[in-house]
């Protein structure tokens, strides 16, 4: 992970992203370099309690790495996926792992003994674009990660737009094609049954009845070769994704999209017809800047990062 994360105050402090398959974990010291990365499978398979034990393991164990250097943390910042109240610290929602209403925020703060922010997986990721990476500049922009899922994380003024309940941004169950797959969130014809990593090598194979690529990364490859059936999943993915992209435009009127995650990494394979496509779906609109994350893997981490940090920093406002 890059030195290039957290404001140089307020001593060491844990980021977790915990993601649909992996939880990963970094201490960033107060300088604001990252002094120890951790990573362990989330474990959603074995269900809501799995993946909780899987985080505070981890939770333990980066502390255990903290103290053992004298720096003991002072602060850990979650972002979890689904659907995440930040106010209530609770993880609302998630298909991935089956939960409801979890206290996120109690079980960390009773496990690690310090100060804990939770926030969404997809806004933290913001952050640190807004902070840090690709959002630089932009008074608006939307933060677009595409891995298992589609999210997006809507940034005015260098935060994110959570919304009424904290469902802002679930640009992945926008329903593009009504009647069509089903998706985790109880829906039909969701953008993440699309455009999502899973997705894309599903749709391929269904294709040639063969094996084929392990995931989304090899039909891109495929795809770049001019293999027809790759070709034809790749359009589609481009399709659904202009179009969504399409509405929140509308809606938002950003000056960037920053678009981050797994078939990101495809490039130009990706962002050239998008934003052709893109363009031709505007009319009125102003076409945003169509660009890459520049935090790539780290963006969830250094988000949860950034929000300890703004803990510690908020705590210390108040006292003095």
């Amino acid at each position: 992970m890059s030195p290039r994360t957290t404001p140089a105050d307020g001593g060491v402090v844990l980021g977790v992203d915990l993601g649909g398959t992996v939880v990963k974990a970094a201490l960033f010291g107060p300088d604001g370099t990252t002094l120890t990365v951790t990573h362990r499978p989330t474990g959603g398979r074995r269900g809501p309690e799995a993946v909780v034990a899987s985080l505070l393991d981890v939770v333990s164990e980066s502390q255990a790495a903290a103290s053992a250097r004298g720096t003991p943390v002072r602060a850990v910042g979650v972002a979890s996926c689904g659907i995440v109240d930040e106010r209530a610290g609770l993880a609302v929602f998630s298909a991935a792992f089956g939960w409801r209403d979890v206290p996120l925020r109690r079980l960390v703060a009773e496990r690690a003994g310090v100060p804990v922010a939770l926030g969404h997986d997809v806004r933290a990721g913001g952050i640190a674009e807004a902070r840090l990476g690709a959002g630089r500049g932009h008074e608006v922009f939307l933060f677009v990660p595409i891995g298992t899922g589609v999210g997006a994380a809507v940034m005015i003024g260098g935060r994110p737009f959570g919304g009424a309940h904290w469902q802002a941004g679930e640009l992945g169950h926008l329903v593009v094609r009504p009647g069509g797959e089903p998706c985790g969130c109880g829906q039909r014809g969701c953008v993440s049954t699309i455009v999502g990593g899973p997705a894309v090598l599903r749709h391929y194979r269904a294709l040639t009845g063969a094996g084929g690529p392990a995931d989304a990364a090899g039909v891109a490859a495929l795809a770049r070769k001019g293999d027809p059936d790759a070709v034809r999943v790749w359009s589609e993915v481009v399709e659904v994704l202009a179009e969504s992209l399409a509405a929140a435009v509308t809606l938002f009127d950003p000056s960037a999209i920053v678009l981050g995650g797994g078939l990101a990494g495809a490039g130009e394979l990706l962002f050239a017809p998008l934003r052709e496509q893109l363009a031709a779906r505007l009319a009125f609109q102003v076409m945003p800047e169509v660009r890459p994350a520049e935090l790539a893997y780290e963006a969830g981490c250094l988000g949860a990062g950034l929000l300890a940090r703004d803990l510690l920093n908020s705590a210390a406002g108040q006292q003095g």
